[in-house]
């Protein structure tokens, strides 16, 4: 019995190349690695690869889409869609490279469950969609700027955003510490502090 948490998970023999030849010219490349297959297609021939995939290689369900910021490539952002094939009990992803400017086709003709998926990419990473029927935010409020996820997305600022039961809605005001500052020695509650705790002159006498 393996000791890894993680169930069995093979690759079926001949399937990467059942997919190289399936999908043609329209395939940049594919991967294997860890048990896990991943298909780099071109931006523009997303649909028919997706048409093909679900088609003619039995990969039924989209599970997921997810965003990927690489600040230092061009185009610097890869949208990851995860497709399961419930026949064969096999996972594989479709990778595809954009910018801030090029929209990715969408996937919602297809798998109607995209049109969520595809609105948290955009809410977090700023990618668009060509053919999205409602492509709003979807995580962040209303009025929200810029873009979560992105990897220079600032990690602190100058106002924080709230619920007022007062005015009965959400906020953005100067940002306010709850409590004053607090120092943490971070010691083991095991081994006893250094210094004198309030109390330990009760135990003094002992």
């Amino acid at each position: 019995m393996s000791a890894h948490p993680a169930p069995a998970y093979t690759t079926p023999k001949g399937e990467v190349a059942a997919l190289k030849k399936a999908l043609g010219k329209d395939l940049l490349r594919a991967e294997e690695a860890h048990g896990e297959v991943a298909l780099h297609v071109k931006r523009e021939k997303l649909l028919g690869c997706m048409m093909i995939l679900r088609d003619e290689c039995a990969y039924q369900q989209l599970m997921e889409i997810a965003g990927v910021d690489w600040p230092e490539r061009d185009p610097r952002f890869e949208v990851v869609y995860m497709l399961l094939s419930v026949t064969k009990n096999h996972r594989i992803r479709v990778h595809v490279t954009t910018d801030e400017a090029t929209p990715v086709p969408s996937v919602t003709g297809i798998w109607p469950v995209a049109n969520w998926l595809e609105r948290e990419v955009y809410d977090m990473y700023g990618v668009l969609f060509a053919g999205h029927p409602d492509l709003r935010r979807i995580l962040t409020d209303y009025g929200f700027a810029g873009h979560p996820q992105r990897k220079d997305f600032p990690l602190t600022g100058f106002v924080e955003l709230r619920y007022s039961e007062e005015h009965k809605r959400v906020m953005y005001e100067p940002v306010t510490l709850a409590q004053d500052f607090r120092a943490f020695d971070f010691m083991s509650p095991w081994e006893g502090a250094e210094y004198a705790l309030p109390g330990d002159e009760k135990g003094a006498g002992k």
